[in-house]
């Protein structure tokens, strides 16, 4: 019985460690943050009208996760850029991208949600031109705005970002914020930790005298 006890809280607590890991709880962003993310922007020669788009992005901070829609259209072939080999396809200078993003969002619990290769073009359009090719849909989700500033401020960030804008000939990219999906990993999660705990409190316990024979 001690044993069976100890194994469910084991459960219950890497449960709740994971749930505390995946949910921002740091709050929103404070106007000290917001001032150092977009001063980094600025640094590296930004756009007026894109930092203002920015700042009104970190600005209206909610304090939770949110996730980037992405509509992109990749180029082949691509740009040429140092440390691709040459012919390589756009979705190998895109991987060249992934390799410094993929670990940088792990660690903060952001991960894609969806993502899928366009199967024609666009089916409905209006207001926009130019719009109607595409090569692949996505979307991200970030654990926080806060979270998304730290990678994208990062150091090793800047060299990467040449392959993106290598790789893709043009993209959308948008916030969402509230949004829900029924995938919530903390509700999968928490069914398939519910299922194994309460696996372990109906297994019928040993009586003693068997465990002493075995013994």
């Amino acid at each position: 019985m001690r044993s069976r006890t100890i194994a469910v809280a084991l459960l219950l607590g890497a449960w709740a460690a994971f749930a505390l890991w995946y949910t921002p709880l740091r709050g929103p962003l404070s106007g000290e943050e917001v001032e150092r993310y977009v001063a980094a922007f600025a640094a590296r020669g930004g756009d007026a009208a894109d930092l203002e788009r920015l700042r009104h992005f970190l600005d209206s901070d909610s304090g939770g996760d949110f996730v980037m829609l992405n509509v992109i259209e990749l180029r082949e072939p691509p740009l040429v850029v140092d440390g691709v080999a040459p012919g390589s396809s756009a979705s190998e200078v895109l991987g060249e991208y992934m390799e410094y993003m993929t670990p940088a969002l792990l660690r903060r619990a952001s991960h894609p949600v969806l993502f899928g290769s366009a199967a024609a073009e666009a089916l409905d359009l209006w207001g926009v031109e130019g719009a109607h090719r595409w090569s692949q849909g996505a979307a991200m989700r970030y654990r926080s705005r806060r979270d998304m500033m730290e990678i994208a401020t990062h150091p090793d960030f800047q060299g990467r970002h040449e392959y993106k804008l290598a790789a893709m000939s043009k993209t959308i990219a948008f916030p969402l914020d509230p949004w829900f999906q029924l995938g919530d990993p903390r509700l999968l999660s928490g069914l398939i930790t519910l299922i194994l705990v309460l696996l372990l409190i109906r297994r019928p316990a040993r009586p003693a005298a068997a465990r002493r024979r075995k013994s």
